[in-house]
């Protein structure tokens, strides 16, 4: 995770920051996100983001939701960021603890 400052990031032929708020909660908002749930849940979307060279600014979890602050390539889609996050943690959720 990187410092809470907000510097432009350059790029060959552009100069910009993209950052997402994204916010998740579970089905009912049923408090699941707890004790080994919520420690794989950091792992996980500290694998992804560093598999994508995204920065996570903030990652909050709560029993029943997640705050996700993640700053993102220019280029990169927010659906394609959100189908990373989210496909990969409850794919791998899903195996581990049923």
């Amino acid at each position: 995770m990187r410092k809470n400052s907000y510097e432009y990031r350059h790029y060959n032929h552009a100069v910009g920051l993209c950052i997402v708020h994204l916010v998740w909660i579970p089905k009912r908002r049923k408090p699941v996100l707890v004790d080994k749930v919520r420690d794989r849940l950091f792992e996980i979307f500290g694998e992804v983001a560093k598999e994508k060279s995204w920065n996570i600014r903030a990652l909050e979890v709560a029993p029943d939701h997640l705050h996700l602050f993640v700053e993102i390539h220019p280029t990169d889609a927010i659906n394609q960021v959100v189908k990373a996050f989210k496909g990969r943690s409850a794919y791998l959720l899903r195996k581990e603890f049923t």
